[in-house]
C-alpha cells in the first residue's frame, strides 16, 4: 500500500483516476498536512468512489508509536515504528515560548563520531520524506501542537547524517514549510551536519532549505580526525572555507556545534584556536557538554570549564551553552540509540 504522507501536491495528482478534477489533490493535501487526519474516512468532502479508489491502494502512512518515555523535565522520547518493522527515534522538548522537535533523517548513522551513541548502531537505511515529516506530524499530534498557536522549532539532529539523505530531507522540508501544510517557518528548521562539503554546496542552492548547523567539535585537524573520522575525507580547512562561502540569508547566522569532552578539546587553548578558525564567518556557537552513554570513552567537563570556554568565545561571536534535556531517559543530544538494542537500559514506558 502506498503511503500518502510524504507526497506533495504533484504526487497526489498522479493518484487521481481519469476524470477527477485536480482540486481533489488539494483537498487530500490539506487533510493530510493542515488538518492532520488519521484516516481517509476523515475526508468527507471526497466523493465516496474516489475515497474507495484511494483506500484500495493507499494508506495515510502515519508512524506507529512503539514506546514513549517521559523525563522529569517534561521532555518526551519516542520510539516510532516504520512500515518495514524498523524503528527510529524523535524527541519533544517543551518550553515556555516555543516547543522543539528533534527528528531523525536515517535509521542509525554511518558517520561514526566517537562521542555519539547513535554511531554505535551503524546505518540501517535512509528515511523517506514521509517518514521524516511523519515524525513531526506524530509529535505535534501527540502533544497538541499547532504552528499558528505557538512557535515550533524542528531540528534535524536525531539519528543520521541529513546530508547523506538530502533529496528526501529537502522534500520533507518543503512539506513542513508549506503555509498550506504544516506551516513551520524555514527560520525554525535547522539541519545539523558533520560537514560533507559537496552536499553543503548542494543545499545552499535549494530554494527552500533549513538553517545550517555544522558540528565542529575540535580545534585542530588532528583532533577532529580522531573524534570525527569523516575529517579524513573532508578536511577541516576545506570545510571552513566552504562555510565562509555559504550564502547566508539576511536573517541568519551559520551555527557551529561543539561537544566539549573533558581533557580532550575543552582547554582555553582549544577555545582560542576555535576563535581563530571561525574568523570571518558570520556565526554563532552552541556548546554542548558531553551527554554520557554506555560505550562512550569520554567524560563530561565540569560546568566551570564549560563557562570558561564560553567566555573566551564570547569575545569574538555569540556562544551559548546548550542545557541538556531528557538526560534521565537518554533523550539528550548524542544519546539517541534505539532502546530495544540493549545498549540503553530504560524503565518501561508508561501505559
Amino acid at each position: 500500500m502506498q503511503p500518502l504522507i510524504g507526497m506533495d501536491l504533484a504526487d497526489l495528482r498522479t493518484l487521481l483516476p481519469p476524470g477527477e478534477p485536480a482540486f481533489r489533490a488539494q483537498q487530500i493535501y490539506d487533510a493530510l498536512y493542515s488538518r492532520r487526519v488519521r484516516t481517509l474516512a476523515e475526508i468527507p468532502n471526497l466523493p465516496r468512489p474516489l475515497r474507495q479508489h484511494l483506500e484500495s491502494s493507499c494508506i495515510p502512512g502515519h508512524l506507529r508509536q512503539d514506546a514513549r518515555y517521559q523525563s522529569a523535565d517534561g521532555t518526551r522520547r519516542y520510539l516510532l515504528g516504520l512500515a518495514d518493522s524498523k524503528s527510529v527515534e524523535a524527541v519533544f522538548m517543551p518550553e515556555d515560548s516555543r516547543d522543539t522537535l528533534c527528528i531523525s533523517t536515517q535509521v542509525g548513522c554511518p558517520v561514526d563520531c566517537k562521542f555519539c551513541l547513535t554511531a554505535l548502531m551503524g546505518l540501517e537505511r535512509n528515511l523517506t520524506a514521509g517518514e521524516i515529516a511523519g515524525q513531526v506530524l506524530h509529535l505535534a499530534g501527540d502533544n497538541g501542537l499547532w504552528a499558528h498557536q505557538k512557535r515550533i522549532n524542528v531540528v534535524m539532529m536525531g539519528q543520521g547524517e541529513p546530508l547523506l539523505n538530502l533529496d528526501q530531507v529537502l522534500k520533507a522540508t518543503r512539506l513542513l514549510c508549506d503555509p498550506q501544510g504544516l506551516n513551520v517557518s524555514p527560520r525554525r528548521i535547522t539541519l545539523s551536519t558533520s560537514g560533507l562539503i559537496p552536499k553543503i554546496a548542494e543545499i545552499a542552492a535549494s530554494e527552500v532549505r533549513p538553517r545550517l548547523a555544522v558540528s565542529l567539535n575540535a580545534s585542530t585537524e588532528e583532533q577532529r580526525r580522531e573524534l570525527m573520522p569523516v575529517t579524513r575525507k573532508y578536511h577541516l580547512a576545506d570545510l571552513l572555507e566552504t562555510c565562509r562561502a555559504y550564502p547566508l540569508r539576511s536573517w541568519e547566522k551559520l551555527t557551529f556545534e561543539y561537544v566539549l569532552l573533558k581533557g580532550v578539546n575543552d582547554t582555553d587553548a582549544d577555545a582560542r584556536r576555535v576563535v581563530r578558525l571561525l574568523a570571518r564567518i558570520n556565526c554563532k556557537v552552541n556548546l554542548i557538554a558531553l551527554n554520557p552513554g554506555p560505550g562512550i570513552p569520554f567524560e563530561t567537563p565540569g560546568p566551570e570549564r564549560v563557562t570558561a570556554f564560553q567566555a573566551i568565545l564570547r569575545n569574538s561571536f555569540p556562544a551559548f551553552i546548550r542545557r541538556p534535556r531528557g538526560l534521565d531517559i537518554f533523550a539528550a543530544c548524542g544519546q539517541l540509540k534505539r532502546m530495544e538494542s540493549g545498549l540503553v537500559e530504560l524503565p518501561p514506558p508508561p501505559s
